[in-house]
């Protein structure tokens, strides 16, 4: 199989719109022209009955690229923890303590890790006598007023055949970012984010923090057909919405076998402690929407369970796929011919003459030629327009996974053509052109400034004049969550009731 130059600039009719939201999520046909409402799925958002109870342990999305201002480096970005609402607190987001955050390496294609990079998480409160998770205006991740923080370790685990020969602690107790509370708690919170950015003695560098969620797609199929008129087809339905991030910039030279075999494969774990003290796998992610639309409910949390190397017993589900055959149902675009062997080689193996290694096993893993040079003018459809620095080379952070994936699926490489997508091609945020790349997050407070904006004082009256350090500290922290609000309004009755007793 040869990488397919073409456009992507191709009208899309309504039918193509609504196939195009199918790849979001696994919708189920409840007959040849109905379809039954089901959960949001985002990429791998919520994919598995079990991990959707338990989101700090969910991964998202994985990304893996060639770094664009550092093109002897790999940058790999792992999310978890999906729709997180920027204005959730007092309790804002954190990574477990309980938890191997893992980006596994597989540089020979032989569906095994050859290194692991392994992120555990600790948490620190000050000041448990309060609610607050800043109980003043953070400057700094160091600011005394940033109550709640989190560091992480970073090891490097080296196996050969699976088995552990070496391992290495590169980082030790690096500051998280926090979560963005918002623009009167964390005025600056780029220095934040900047703060956060940790160099290691390698020159690798390192990341873990909240990011604007860079998945992009219109999941509202779920509401009748985008509310039931298309009315609502073509948005963002992620936009809002935070993760929290672990990114991670490598040297070529460090994650690639050689420089005859610079293909590597990745994926990334959650381990769970369980009451015995030992980790247990409960979530995994390459490739995009694998586990959403191609694995059957009854499969999902096997997946998730499981190892590349086992990845045989998921083999049906990639050659007689569901999807195509939902989409003919129900809108009469007939599905390509099976056995899918074309979705064998670009999922399970790598595209043949661009990111498929010589002697490869096939596993689901997203996989990456760390010698292709980023491209000048990146191309959302990567490879299927001609830009083989994209997707399925890797996976960039502007990459339009949703559009690719559905026209391949569909039968692009089979001599299919289409031009399926969902409407949405670019996320909300401008990406970062620096490490981490990631958009920061959208801040707790978002929205338009209340109604009074600089007359609130007065609106107040003097309740805040001649105040003491307590009603101060709360003032100041107001931004960290409506129980502020709350606890100020309940602090001036009070306060006034006793000026009228007196």
């Amino acid at each position: 199989m040869t990488a397919i130059s073409r456009s992507g600039n191709g009208r899309r009719s309504v039918a193509t719109l609504i196939c195009g939201a199918l790849a979001a999520g696994g919708l189920a046909a409840a007959g040849a022209a109905t379809l039954a409402p089901g959960a949001a799925y985002a990429s791998s958002h919520r994919e598995a009955p079990l991990i959707s109870g338990t989101p700090q342990y969910d991964n998202t999305d994985l990304y893996a690229f060639v770094s664009p201002d550092h093109p002897d480096t790999t940058t790999i970005i792992a999310n978890v923890i999906p729709f997180e609402e920027p204005g959730g607190g007092p309790n804002f987001y954190q990574f477990a303590e309980d938890a191997q955050y893992d980006v596994r390496i597989d540089n020979d294609g032989d569906a095994k890790e050859d290194l692991i990079f392994r992120y555990t998480f600790k948490t620190n409160v000050k000041n448990r006598k309060s609610f607050l998770y800043n109980t003043g205006v953070v400057d700094s991740l160091e600011d005394p007023d940033l109550n709640v923080t989190q560091t992480y370790d970073l090891e490097l685990i080296k196996l050969k055949k699976g088995k552990v020969e070496h391992e290495t602690k590169l980082a030790d107790d690096v500051p998280v970012a926090p979560s963005n509370v918002g623009k009167a708690s964390m005025p600056k919170y780029s220095k934040l984010r900047d703060e956060a950015i940790y160099k290691l003695s390698n020159g690798s560098k390192t990341f873990a923090g909240q990011a604007d969620d860079p998945f992009f797609a219109d999941l509202r199929v779920f509401d009748l057909l985008y509310g039931g008129d298309l009315s609502e087809v073509g948005n963002d339905t992620l936009k809002g919405y935070n993760v929290n991030t672990i990114a991670l910039q490598v040297p070529n030279d460090l994650i690639a076998e050689s420089k005859h075999q610079p293909i590597v494969g990745i994926w990334s774990t959650t381990q769970r402690e369980n009451a015995e003290g030992y980790y247990t796998q409960v979530s995994r992610l390459g490739n995009p929407l694998v586990n959403e639309v191609v694995n059957p409910i009854k499969d999902k949390d096997k997946f998730n369970a499981s190892k590349p190397k086992d990845d045989g017993q998921f083999l049906k589900n990639v050659t007689n796929p569901e999807l195509p055959k939902l989409i003919e149902a129900i809108y009469k675009i007939k599905a390509p011919k099976e056995p899918r062997n074309d979705l064998v080689d670009v999922f399970l193996k790598g595209v043949k003459g661009l990111n498929q290694p010589a002697y490869v096993t096939p596993s689901e893993e997203l996989r990456l030629n760390t010698s292709i040079k980023p491209a000048a003018s990146p191309k959302r459809l990567g490879v299927l327009d001609g830009d083989n620095a994209g997707f399925p080379n890797g996976r960039r952070l502007t990459d339009d996974v949703i559009d690719a994936s559905l026209q391949v699926v569909e039968g692009e490489l089979v001599g299919s053509k289409n031009d399926l997508g969902d409407a949405v091609d670019k996320n909300d945020k401008d990406f970062e052109k620096y490490f981490p790349y990631i958009a920061l997050p959208t801040e707790g407070s978002r929205g338009a400034t209340a109604k009074g904006g600089a007359d609130v004082k007065s609106q107040l009256g003097d309740a805040l004049t001649g105040s003491d350090d307590n009603t101060a500290l709360i003032a100041s922290s107001a931004g960290a969550g409506a129980a502020g609000i709350l606890l100020i309004g309940g602090g001036l009755m009070w306060w006034r009731g006793r000026r009228r007793a007196y």
